[in-house]
């Protein structure tokens, strides 16, 4: 295919990398946005840290459907919130044009369990008009297909056990504030903890209505039992709040969390299955003091048990590349609300993308639509300018 075009939709810290990872991957940045005012107007260079100009001028975020309905464009990078409804807006507007989208939305990696309403619309919009919709990121590598695959030298699961760190300094003031970093205990207690302490018949209302606030654990589990063919039968979540032991200064809020006040939270999710198989696990999110760093710890009980820990990962940086290497994987995969569970696992791609794409579609041999096999093709593809993606050559 010809070279992959794109829009960066959102130009905070995130958008450094995903923007810089994707130009040196050969794909082409159509558009950009966002709703600070100081960044509109100015080449995307000011935010990849670059003195080359790349001739795209950041736009106001409100233009995003005008731009849209102009421009032919087969993926958006979305690095906003972390929350899936208040993406929501941005996943439609992309969807109603057919384009791609890939989110670092942390429940947009799998919000089925979370917000089943938005998710089974967003599915049917997507579906209707021939793109695919999904989440990815650090969990989709590290907290999902890195599980997946110790699984698979595994003869027998117990339980699985998750702890993950990360600096909410490095993503932004929307990570941080969620978080709860700079409340006061009391504060902590009625807008971030008592969300939790809730019966599950009320948890579950609220998630039908939209209104559950997951932690990042929570869509986890869902993708982990997902990808495992394990079935949910019950899942809590708990949050406690991290406390400063002494003030310390968050540059992200702008201001000194004094002692005693919270600097994040940790949440324990808890996913019990039909098959017997428990997953546990915690994400910690919080301002680091100087002694703090972030680590990926898991182990899998059953036999035999085998244990993983990787300190020091460089979390920003490991999301941007899991995003921008997810591309080629999402232009071919089945339209709709598309979790990554139901694509192949995230590889490392040595040579631009849009080399992995004709890998994906058709290794080489032109598309016939599915009269050799007796297949329908339902990719779409010629529709949008791409090559087929019905997978058929590879049958």
């Amino acid at each position: 295919m010809e070279k992959i075009t794109m829009i960066q939709y959102g130009c905070g810290k995130m958008a450094k990398y995903t923007m810089r990872y994707a130009l040196e991957k050969g794909v082409k940045i159509v558009g950009a946005f966002d709703i600070d005012p100081k960044k509109i107007g100015k080449d995307i260079a000011t935010i990849i840290g670059t003195r080359t100009k790349q001739n795209v001028l950041i736009k106001d975020a409100k233009t995003l459907d005008k731009f849209l309905e102009k421009h032919q464009v087969d993926v958006a990078i979305v690095t906003t919130t972390s929350v899936f409804s208040e993406n929501y807006p941005t996943y439609e507007i992309c969807a109603k044009h057919g384009v791609n989208v890939i989110s670092t939305c942390e429940e947009a990696f799998y919000a089925q369990n979370s917000n089943p309403v938005l998710a089974e619309k967003l599915d049917k919009l997507a579906k209707e008009n021939f793109c695919t919709i999904c989440g990815s990121g650090y969990q989709d590598v590290f907290w999902g297909n890195l599980i997946s695959v110790l699984g698979g030298a595994t003869h027998k699961i117990k339980t699985i056990r998750g702890k993950s760190s990360y600096n909410v300094e490095d993503y932004g003031i929307s990570l941080a504030k969620v978080h709860g970093a700079g409340l006061s205990q009391e504060e902590f207690e009625k807008e971030i903890a008592s969300a939790d302490n809730i019966t599950e018949k009320q948890r579950e209302k609220l998630i039908n209505e939209g209104k559950f606030a997951p932690s990042y654990m929570w869509t986890v589990n869902g993708w982990l039992a997902s990808k495992l063919g394990l079935h949910v039968t019950h899942q809590t979540q708990k949050t406690v709040p991290q406390i400063a032991e002494k003030d310390i200064y968050s540059s992200t809020l702008k201001m000194t969390i004094k002692k005693g006040y919270c600097t994040g939270m940790s949440a324990v999710v808890t996913t019990k299955t039909k098959e017997g198989i428990t997953i546990v696990s915690e994400c910690i999110g919080k301002v680091y003091n100087e002694n703090e760093f972030d680590c990926n710890d898991w182990t899998i009980e059953g036999e035999p048990k085998t244990r993983v820990v990787i300190e020091r990962p460089s979390t920003v940086e490991l999301t941007c590349a899991s995003v921008i290497n997810r591309i080629p994987e999402v232009l071919v995969a089945e339209p709709g609300y598309t979790t990554t569970d139901q694509m192949p696992e995230n590889i490392y791609k040595a040579f631009d993308l849009d080399e992995y794409v004709e890998i994906v579609d058709c290794c080489g041999d032109e598309c016939d639509c599915g009269d050799e096999h007796g297949h329908d093709c339902g990719c779409h593809g010629h529709e949008h300018g791409h090559d087929c993606s019905c997978h058929n050559h590879n049958k």
